[in-house]
Formats: C-alpha cells, structure tokens, sequence
C-alpha cells in the first residue's frame, strides 16, 4: 500500500513557475514508476509526465516538453514535478500517481497507475 500527498499547487501568473511535490509513505517507493497527470474543468485527466523506477529515465507529454521537469528522490520517497514558463492552459488539478508498469509504452495510461495523491490545483493567470 502507498499512500500520496502532493503539495506546492497554487496561483501563479503567466511565465511564472511553480514545483509540485509527492510525498510517498511505503519502504517500495523506489519499485515504482511514478506520474504526473492534470484535469481541467470539464476535461479528461490527462498524461502529463513520468519518471521510471531505477535508471531515473523521463517521459513528457508534447506540450510539456522544455517546460516542465519530473525528478525523484529515493531516499526521501518524494517525486518533483518543476514546472516553468507556466501558460493559462496549464491550468488543472495535478494528480501524482504510483504503479507497477512493466513496459514505458504504458506509462501514459491512468489505468495502469494503482495508487493516487488527492490532486493539489494550479492555477495560471493570463
């Protein structure tokens, strides 16, 4: 079992930045492949980024890609997601997420991730 609390949401203008955090509790943190995922009103959750569990290697969705950094620190059962050159569309409630993903062609899919944070609400202003 892994419990998920995310933290450092906020309001933030346009260009600005902003760095989420996860806290993991569990001694297997470090087993688990780890995202990043966002729904704004009215929309699907989506994709935003993922870390894999050993080699530390990253995967980000298009529009995310030169803006935002995903990172993790093992020791402190953490994940990061450090967000820059925020836009209005960016606007969501940010999700971290842990499973057990065997394949990186998976890691996109919210149904393969077994345990959620609460979300925590970024806003960007115009």
């Amino acid at each position: 079992q892994v419990q998920l609390v995310e933290s450092g949401g906020g309001l933030v203008q346009a260009g600005g930045s902003l760095r989420l955090s996860c806290a993991a509790s569990g001694r297997t943190f470090s087993s688990y492949i780890m995202g990043w995922f966002r729904q704004a009103p009215g929309k699907e959750r989506e994709f935003v980024a993922a870390i894999s569990a050993s080699v530390g290697s990253t995967y980000y969705t298009d529009s995310v890609k030169g803006r935002f950094t995903i990172s993790r620190d093992n020791a402190k059962n953490t994940v990061y997601l450090q967000m820059n050159s925020l836009k209005p569309e960016d606007t969501a409630v940010y999700y971290c997420a842990a499973g057990r993903i065997y394949s990186a062609s998976y890691y996109t899919s919210s149904r393969l991730y077994a345990y959620w944070g609460q979300g925590t609400q970024v806003t960007v202003s115009s």
